[in-house]
């Protein structure tokens, strides 16, 4: 599987240092890296995407310090792998106000950066909440299928009304109906795949998601009334 990796420092010499040792890692531990580096926390954010596994963040950036891009983050994306890269370890020690998993001191030695970064990736494997990648006209988006309300096709579209967004992208929902096989997403129609957990009520010809009404037709409706009634345990 390869990894996306964002770097966030704004010394160049420290940033081709950072890429040298994931190059290495990668060699020696036959893990693959797509890493995107960026030299300011103000353009991480105005270009960030959550398609990364991994983030490494310089805590002494000019304007937007690192810890105040960290906080931004979390507002864009909350399961994102947050390691800081500083020499100012007094402030690392505040990573828990953003959820940072470990921080790097400076200057970085290969071990110490090895045996952070292989605890993220263990961390990274046993999570298990399944993930949607998806293809928008500007790049990625890593959806948590938790966040997934239900995904509709409109056109050759497929639009995912997220928790916090709606995501106009690429594919096929078959082949995503695939990928979140078991975790109750089910169809009530051709064009709509519904996560079971935002369901609030099934009448005659419709599903309520959230607030939102729509169509079930009669052949899939049985099966979704048991599907729900299955995910709910007998509650309905």
């Amino acid at each position: 599987m390869v990894r996306n990796v964002a770097i966030v420092e704004d010394t160049q010499a420290e940033a081709d240092l950072l890429k040298e040792f994931l190059a290495r890692y990668s060699r020696e531990r036959d893990v693959e890296f797509t890493v995107t580096h960026f030299k300011s926390g103000e353009l991480f954010l105005e270009k960030y995407r959550p398609v990364y596994d991994i983030v490494l963040m310089d805590i002494g950036l000019p304007k937007i310090n690192g810890m105040e891009a960290a906080a931004r983050l979390r507002e864009l994306d909350e399961t994102t792998t947050l390691i800081f890269i500083t020499n100012m370890a007094q402030f690392a020690v505040r990573g828990y106000e953003v959820d940072a998993f470990d921080f790097v001191v400076k200057p970085v030695s290969y071990s110490n950066f090895a045996l952070k970064l292989q605890r993220a990736l263990t961390k990274l494997i046993s999570r298990k909440e399944t993930e949607v990648i998806v293809s928008v006209a500007d790049g990625m988006y890593r959806i948590p299928s938790s966040q997934i309300k239900y995904i509709e096709i409109s056109g050759h579209k497929m639009i995912y009304h997220t928790t916090g967004d709606t995501i106009r992208a690429y594919g096929n929902l078959k082949e995503v109906e695939a990928i979140l096989n078991g975790k109750q997403f089910v169809r009530c129609n051709s064009c709509y795949l519904v996560n079971l957990h935002y369901v609030y009520a099934i009448r005659a010809y419709t599903v309520v998601v959230d607030g939102e009404e729509l169509q079930i037709s009669r052949p899939r409706k049985k099966a979704f009334v048991q599907a729900l009634n299955d995910y709910l345990g007998g509650v309905i």
